[in-house]
């Protein structure tokens, strides 16, 4: 199997989004995607606040990685934080995924990085057991919280008296 990687440019924005949406709907999310493909240029390649890999086989687009550096005080250090990865059902049990985590692992390492970090859905018991195949670790003594919607707004009008 012929596999490549390739860093997306302005032209893979349908792509991208397509991705983005192919992942949402395989997760049952696909009403929560409120970004646009005019958003996604201005984040990924104006303001490059974030980077996609996509994964190809003989010239067939399979997979996409989105991921961006996070830092850590404790390392002093950055890592490379994935926040989406999927393959296209028809590609998955093919080796595509261990694939491009390798590419990422190794980018990573390139750039320096001591971590390489994503979430998954604890319901996705498949995906977990690849992860883990792979030498990947839950951290499950960490909990991850979030501030959104009017929660985020209310917090942030009580820094107006600062």
């Amino acid at each position: 199997m012929d596999f490549s990687v390739r860093t997306a440019t302005e032209s893979d924005l349908p792509l991208v989004f397509q991705f983005i949406r192919d992942l949402a709907d395989y997760e049952g999310l696909l009403d929560q995607v409120t970004a646009t493909e005019e958003i996604l240029r201005q984040s990924l390649f104006v303001e490059r606040q974030a980077e996609v890999a996509i994964g190809s086989v003989e010239g067939k687009d399979v997979c996409f990685a989105l991921y961006f550096h996070n830092f850590s005080t404790f390392t002093g250090c950055h890592g490379l934080y994935l926040e989406d990865f999927y393959v296209r059902p028809e590609w998955r049990s093919k080796g595509i995924g261990r694939k491009m985590f390798s590419y990422l692992a190794r980018l990573a390492t390139e750039r320096g990085c001591l971590r390489f970090e994503w979430w998954c859905l604890d319901s996705h018991k498949k995906t977990i057991e690849f992860y883990t195949k792979m030498g990947a670790r839950p951290m499950s003594d960490w909990t991850v919280y979030r501030l959104d919607g009017e929660g985020l707004k209310d917090l942030s009008r009580q820094a107006s008296s600062l």
